[in-house]
C-alpha cells in the first residue's frame, strides 16, 4: 500500500491509452468475424468446428503482432498471412477451386469490414474516458490499421475526449518501441515522470512504456511470472480507483 501511496503523490499531466482491447472490444468483434468467415468460406471442409479453425489462426496472429511491432513484418504480410497460413493446413494450392493466395486475401479485407460492423466498446470505457478527460489530455497509442481504428474512433462517440492520436502506421514507428512512447511525450508537452499509460497488452504497452521510463496501469487478470507494472488491475474501470 505504501507504494501506491509514493505513486499517487506524483502529479500526472498527460494519460496514454491503448485502444483494442483496453476501450474497444476486438476481440470480441474479431471472433464474430472469424464466425462468419469460417461459415461463408466453408471452412468447415478444412477444420471440423470454428474453435478449431480459431485455435490454428489466432497464435499465428499473434505473433504476425508481435513482429509487425518488431518491423519484423509489414502490414500488407501480416494482412496476407494471418488468413492464409490456416488455409495452408494440407498443401493444395486452391480451395473450392480458388486459388488460396487470392483466397486469403479476400479473407483478409472481409475480415476488418466485419470487425468494423461488430464493433464496440469494453463495458465502462465510456465512463473511465470521461473520467480521465475531465481531469487529463488524453492520447491514443494504437499499432492497429489506420483505417480500421479511425472508423472504430469516429463511431465510438469518444473521439473527441482524445487531444491526440497516434497510429503507429502513419508516423512509422510501433509499440513497444519506446520512440513512439517519447513522441506522445513530445505532443503532448510532457515528461516521462508526467505521463501515464494505460493498456492491456504486456508487450506492447507496458513493456514499450517502461521502457520510455513512463508509469502503467496494465489491464490484466493473470500476469505471467516475471511481468511486472506500476499498478496491475483486472478491469478498466479500477483505473478511476487509481488516478
Amino acid at each position: 500500500m505504501g507504494d501506491w501511496i509514493i505513486e499517487l503523490l506524483k502529479q500526472y499531466k498527460a494519460i496514454l491509452l491503448d485502444w483494442d482491447d483496453t476501450i474497444g472490444d476486438w476481440s470480441d468483434a474479431a471472433r464474430q468475424a472469424l464466425e462468419v468467415i469460417y461459415e461463408k468460406y466453408h471452412l468447415d471442409e478444412l477444420y471440423e468446428t470454428v474453435s478449431e479453425f480459431f485455435n490454428t489462426y489466432e497464435p499465428y496472429n499473434l505473433e504476425l503482432w508481435s513482429k509487425y511491432g518488431r518491423n519484423e513484418v509489414t502490414k500488407e504480410q501480416l494482412h496476407f498471412e494471418r488468413f492464409y497460413y490456416p488455409l495452408m493446413v494440407n498443401q493444395y494450392p486452391e480451395f473450392r477451386g480458388v486459388d488460396k493466395k487470392e483466397l486469403a486475401l479476400q479473407m483478409g479485407d472481409e475480415f476488418l469490414e466485419l470487425t468494423n460492423k461488430y464493433f464496440s466498446l469494453l463495458p465502462d470505457a465510456e465512463k473511465v474516458v470521461k473520467y480521465l478527460a475531465a481531469k487529463y489530455p488524453l492520447t491514443i497509442l494504437s499499432n492497429g490499421f489506420k483505417e480500421v481504428q479511425y472508423y472504430k474512433f469516429a463511431h465510438s462517440g469518444l473521439e473527441k475526449y482524445f487531444t491526440y492520436t497516434i497510429i503507429s502506421e502513419e508516423v512509422g514507428i510501433n509499440k513497444p518501441n519506446p520512440k513512439l512512447f517519447e513522441l506522445a511525450l513530445e505532443r503532448n508537452g510532457v515528461t516521462a515522470d508526467e505521463a501515464l499509460m494505460i493498456g492491456d497488452s504486456y508487450s506492447s504497452d507496458i513493456a514499450g512504456a517502461q521502457a520510455a521510463g513512463i508509469d502503467q496501469i496494465w489491464i490484466c487478470n493473470k500476469p505471467e511470472e516475471g511481468q511486472s507494472a506500476t499498478w496491475i488491475v483486472p478491469k478498466l474501470a479500477d483505473v478511476m480507483q487509481i488516478i
